[in-house]
C-alpha cells in the first residue's frame, strides 16, 4: 500500500489527547542494546499473524514459486506467529497456507482480484478450492481494489457472494483495504463477516513517536462502522531504511519500536494483527520507491535484520 493524495488526510484528525490513543512504550534513555533486548523478548512471545513474503530476490509477481521456496520460509517464521496471510492463491501462493497447516498455523488466505478478467475467476476458483479442503481459516476476497479502482464495487460485491456461497459457511469472507474504506463503502462493509483492514502511519506521515495513536485511531475508524463484526488490522508495518515520506522516517531503530509497540498493543487489547512483513522482497521498490523493499522482519536473504 502506498498513499494516495486524492483521499482525505486522515493524519491531521488524529486525536492524540484521547486515552484510547496511547503513544505507546517510552524509549526515552533506553540504549540501543535494550531496544534490541526488548525486540528480541516481543518476537519470541510471538505474534497473533504475519504476512507472508513470497518472493526471493529477483523474484516478482507473475512469477511460479515453488513449494519447497516456501516450506523453507514457512520453517523460518513458524515458531513466532499464529497466524498467516497469503495474498494470492495461484503461481505457488496456494502452497502457503497447505504448508502452514502442517505447523500448525492458521491462515487469512486472499484471493487477488485485479483488473483482468482471467486471472480474477483462477483467483476465485482457487481460494473456494483451498476452503473446500481445508485449508481457510478466513477468506478474503480482493486486497485494496477499491484503493487501486481496478473493479466497480457492484463486480466485488459479486465476487464476494460467490465465494460466500461455494465454501463452507463456517468460514468468515471478508474483504481487504485501506481503514477509510470501509467508511466510505457501506455495502462492501455490510458484506463482510469481518473487516479487515489494512493501517499504515507510515504511509500518511506519522512521526515514529505517534505512530501507535494514528494505528489506533485508524483502527477506531474501522471499528466504528463495523456494526460490531470483528475488525482484524490485515496489515501494519514501518520500514527499515529508504526514503522518508513526510514525518514518517525509515531506519532501523523506528522499525523496532514500531514493532514492540504494535505487538504489545496487540496483547494488551486482544487486536488481531497481521505484522507487514515477513522477508524484504526486491520487487516491491516499484511504486513504493526504495523503501518498498525494506518492510520485512527477516532480509531478503531470509536472516534477521534486527
Amino acid at each position: 500500500m502506498s498513499f494516495r493524495k486524492d483521499y482525505i488526510d486522515y493524519f491531521d484528525n488524529v486525536d492524540y489527547a484521547n486515552p484510547d490513543y496511547g503513544v505507546g512504550l517510552d524509549f526515552t534513555g533506553k540504549s540501543e542494546q535494550e531496544i534490541q533486548k526488548l525486540f528480541n523478548e516481543v518476537l519470541e512471545n510471538g505474534m497473533h499473524g504475519i504476512c507472508f513474503s513470497l518472493y526471493e530476490d529477483g523474484q516478482k509477481p507473475g512469477d511460479i514459486i515453488s513449494e519447497e521456496q516456501v516450506r523453507r520460509r514457512m520453517k523460518i517464521i513458524a515458531p513466532y506467529t499464529k497466524w498467516v496471510r497469503s495474498f494470492s492463491c495461484n503461481e505457488g501462493n496456494e502452497f502457503i497456507p497447505i504448508i502452514a497447516r502442517e505447523y500448525g498455523i492458521k491462515t487469512l488466505v486472499g484471493a487477488w482480484l485485479g483488473d483482468d478478467p482471467e486471472v480474477n475467476k483462477k483467483e476465485i476458483e482457487g481460494l473456494i478450492k483451498l476452503a473446500n479442503e481445508g485449508y481457510v481459516d478466513i477468506a478474503a476476497v480482493g486486497n485494496e481494489v477499491m484503493y487501486r479502482k481496478d473493479l466497480s464495487e457492484d463486480e466485488l460485491l459479486d465476487f464476494m457472494a460467490k465465494v460466500k456461497k461455494e465454501i463452507p459457511s463456517n468460514i468468515p469472507v471478508g474483504y481487504v483495504d485501506a481503514y477509510y474504506e470501509f467508511t466510505i463503502k457501506p455495502r462492501i462493509t455490510e458484506a463482510c463477516d469481518v473487516i479487515l483492514t489494512n493501517c499504515y502511519p507510515y504511509w500518511e506521515g506519522s512521526t515514529i513517536d505517534y505512530s501507535l495513536a494514528h494505528m489506533k485511531s485508524m483502527y477506531h475508524q474501522a471499528k466504528g462502522v463495523a456494526n460490531g463484526k470483528k475488525v482484524i488490522i490485515t496489515e501494519t508495518g514501518w520500514p527499515s531504511q529508504g526514503e522518508s515520506f513526510r514525518d514518517s522516517h525509515p531506519s532501523t531503530e523506528n522499525a523496532i519500536k514500531y514493532f514492540i509497540n504494535s505487538q504489545l498493543w496487540s496483547k494488551d487489547e486482544n487486536i488481531d494483527i497481521f505484522y507487514f512483513s515477513s522477508f524484504d522482497e526486491s520487487w516491491k521498490v516499484g511504486a513504493e520507491g526504495e523503501v518498498g523493499a525494506y518492510w520485512g522482519i527477516w532480509d531478503k536473504n531470509e536472516k534477521l535484520k534486527f
